[in-house]
């Protein structure tokens, strides 16, 4: 089967798409780029950041990736921290105007012009790089961090995921998710290492991208959980819409956690799950529901090691809760100092302020983050009230706020379409939570807002918060 890549106005066989990266290949080294030198990348999903991302690879850059909405003096501040030779970016990227950068455009006009290549792409010298890739955290928690990986590790992590997924050659990928992170660049890659086909599809129109999946006979989609709660609303609402996802055989999940009536909501509607998964930036995909292991998050992928511990470090039995640590060979190289050297991170077990647990079978259960709150003399887990809560029905975040007196107050904000007052899910709460754990507001919101990732914003749900 021949893979292709498909946009919503072109279709190219993966064959001449590559021959494409490899002329950008040639024009990138005209501008200056040689093997370990680097540059930015800071544009949005399309065929030319495709290619581009390719033929930088191809040439042996070291690529940072950035978030096409990043601000642009926090893009300036990447640029001096990481010493980048060039920045290469679309028509909507917000640019110092004193950046020198180059558009996407322009090296795809440049590129049409030069000879097909006589060699055959190639990411060996990419491979070999420390630095191959430097991406960014969310910030979710914190401030952002410069998070350096080396490609050869990031290739072969996406390798063990594709096998224990069980992606094939006539697969047709449909990511809804941004290139520049750690989620949506892994399926872009793994579509190109198992020469399937890919659907670089509008993930902010998600109406456009359904009827490209139903066009191009999407098999597998990936998503965030915002996204296939918003996939539910269109078909519900527009059943026609339906048929476009009759060709899907995986819908595949994470980023951010899941709520239980949305995956029971799919079984309904689809007669399939919702796949979770578990990773990160900084130690790449760890953990993968499959349909033939369709629980939690599913098991570790091969060669990679999960264990749950408590306070002391020590393993928990099954079924009982603690921090997850993780023991892969595919995790970064180290962060990026402020002077953009490298802090190597040392191998071995790696903490990663998760807590979740492993049942009888291996199967890894993520719970939330573990940041604690002190309430009225309890030690709480907000993320953990989270889940409790959503068996009432609808998605819930929890915002804890300092009091004096109680230690914290919780503010929960339900993301309730319906627009039912906050009565009406105090009630709801009332026979799911301990009485330490019932909220002292709660807040209905129509959708919550979301960061760069589609994740829910923490950091303005915070803001809300405090302002109410």
């Amino acid at each position: 089967m021949t893979a292709r890549i498909y946009t919503p106005d072109s279709v190219r066989s993966l064959d001449d798409f590559e021959q494409d990266a490899l002329r950008v290949a040639t024009v990138v080294r005209d501008h200056g780029i040689g093997p370990g030198d680097r540059v930015m990348l800071k544009a949005g999903n399309s065929a030319a950041y495709v290619c581009v991302l390719l033929g930088l690879m191809h040439a042996g850059a070291s690529i940072v990736l950035v978030d096409q909405q990043e601000n642009v003096p926090e893009t300036r501040r990447i640029a001096l921290r990481t010493g980048v030779k060039a920045t290469f970016v679309d028509d909507n990227t917000p640019i110092d105007d004193e950046a020198g950068a180059v558009h996407l455009y322009e090296l795809m006009v440049a590129a049409a012009a030069r000879p097909a290549a006589a060699e055959q792409l190639s990411v060996d010298d990419w491979c070999e790089l420390p630095d191959g890739l430097i991406m960014w955290t969310s910030g979710s928690t914190s401030s952002p961090k410069g998070v350096v990986k080396n490609g050869g590790k990031f290739l072969r992590n996406l390798e063990r995921n594709a096998a224990q997924v069980g992606h094939r050659p006539d697969d047709v990928l449909l990511p809804l998710l941004p290139f520049a992170h750690q989620y949506g660049l892994s399926m872009l890659l793994i579509a190109w290492l198992t020469r399937c086909s890919l659907v670089i599809a509008p993930y902010k129109r998600l109406d456009h991208a359904l009827r490209m999946a139903g066009q191009t006979r999407a098999t597998v989609i990936d998503a965030t959980p915002s996204s296939y709660r918003s996939m539910l609303n269109l078909v519900t609402r527009k059943p026609a819409l339906r048929a476009h996802l009759e060709s899907a055989r995986m819908f595949c999940v994470g980023a951010a956690p899941l709520d239980a009536p949305l995956v029971e909501a799919y079984e309904k509607e689809f007669g399939l799950p919702l796949l979770d998964s578990y990773g990160s930036t900084e130690l790449g995909n760890v953990a993968f529901a499959t349909l033939d292991n369709p629980v939690a998050t599913g098991r570790a992928m091969e060669g990679i090691r999960v264990r749950v511990v408590d306070e002391d470090g020590q393993d928990v039995p099954a079924g009982e809760a603690g921090e997850i640590e993780v023991d892969t060979p595919d995790g970064l190289e180290g962060l990026l100092a402020e002077d953009g050297t490298l802090v190597p991170t040392p191998a071995g077990w790696q903490r990663t302020g998760d807590l979740g647990y492993l049942d009888e079978n291996a199967n890894l259960f993520v719970l939330g983050r573990k940041f604690a709150v002190h309430r009225n003399g309890y030690t709480l887990y907000p993320e953990l009230i989270e889940r409790k809560a959503e068996s009432a029905g609808r998605p819930v975040r929890v915002v804890a706020l300092p009091d004096e007196r109680r230690g914290a107050q919780l503010v929960f904000f339900v993301e309730d379409e319906q627009g039912r007052d906050s009565a009406h899910w105090r009630e709801r709460f009332a026979g799911l939570l301990a009485a330490y754990e019932e909220p002292n507001r709660i807040v209905v919101l129509d959708a919550f807002p979301l960061n760069r990732n589609g994740k829910p914003d923490k950091h303005r749900l915070q803001e809300m918060a405090a302002e109410q």
